[in-house]
């Protein structure tokens, strides 16, 4: 039969144009007694479904930590209150507290004592050379002015120099008392003595110093004789030469040694040069 005959389209069957409906399908659709459709797979369930939403929560917390990782880093952290800060103390000391009183004691710190530990050595100070102290002058007595005195004074620390007794130094002075006035005098005879110290000047001969020494009799030069100290020496040293000056009286024993040609002159002075010795040696 040819599919274009129209009594071979009649006989074939015309498909339904609406869904057939059973009681079955009708209970279902209408009233409230329809049977409950087959449950459906929650979307949640999907396996795919599921990676891609771990995934991306993974991405979003990752995010979420960098974020606040970098925040933390650029925000400076608040400042915790002080009620937190003093509860937190508060626990730590309770902690410190309740430890066992077995434990070992800490090491006790040892001070050492001055005794216990080395001597320091002493700081090496460089102190500037002290200035040499002037002797004291002594105070004038017998008449006496301070230059006088001054030059009893080398008189008297010469002879104590040279261990000669009180009688030698009593002897010196009396004899410097008549030669010079116990000033240091030059000479106007040489004017060489003027270049030197000295507190006036006479015309013996060639005498200078304390005790009229004259150059050209040996006595030393005129420099040497200018020091009250060398001219003194010089008397002492002349004086202990006289076998028995001890025994002499004090004009023998002065004139022995200056060979003056006043012999009795220096008797006066005996009473004051004792004066001044003892008063420069007490």
């Amino acid at each position: 039969m040819h599919p274009d005959d129209p009594t071979a389209q009649k006989l074939t069957d015309a498909p339904p144009t609406t869904r057939t409906r059973d009681a079955a399908s009708t209970e279902r659709t209408i009233g409230r007694h329809r049977a409950s459709e087959p449950p459906r797979r929650a979307l949640l369930g999907s396996t795919p479904v599921r990676v891609a939403l771990a995934t991306g929560v993974t991405c979003c917390l990752g995010l979420g930590a960098f974020t606040a990782a970098r925040g933390a880093q650029e925000t400076p952290q608040p400042v915790r209150p002080i009620a937190d800060a003093l509860a937190d103390r508060a626990a730590i000391a309770d902690e410190r507290a309740s430890r066992s009183l077995d434990r070992d004691a800490a090491p006790a710190r040892v001070i050492p004592t001055p005794t216990a530990s080395p001597t320091p050595r002493p700081t090496v100070t460089r102190k500037a050379p002290k200035k040499p102290v002037k002797p004291r002058r002594p105070r004038p007595v017998a008449g006496l002015d301070q230059q006088q005195m001054d030059n009893a004074k080398i008189i008297v620390d010469v002879g104590v120099e040279l261990k000669m007794p009180r009688r030698a130094l009593v002897v010196a002075l009396a004899t410097a008392m008549q030669e010079s006035n116990l000033y240091n005098l030059a000479s106007d005879v040489l004017p060489e003595s003027s270049e030197y110290p000295h507190q006036g000047s006479g015309s013996d001969h060639d005498s200078v110093g304390l005790f009229q020494q004259r150059p050209s009799s040996g006595w030393g030069t005129v420099a040497e004789l200018m020091r009250p100290s060398y001219a003194a020496r010089a008397f002492y040293t002349a004086l202990a030469e006289i076998p028995g000056w001890q025994d002499m009286s004090l004009t023998a024993a002065a004139q022995a040694v200056q060979v003056s040609a006043y012999p009795d002159a220096y008797a006066p002075h005996e009473d004051r040069a004792t004066t001044v010795a003892a008063a420069l040696l007490a």
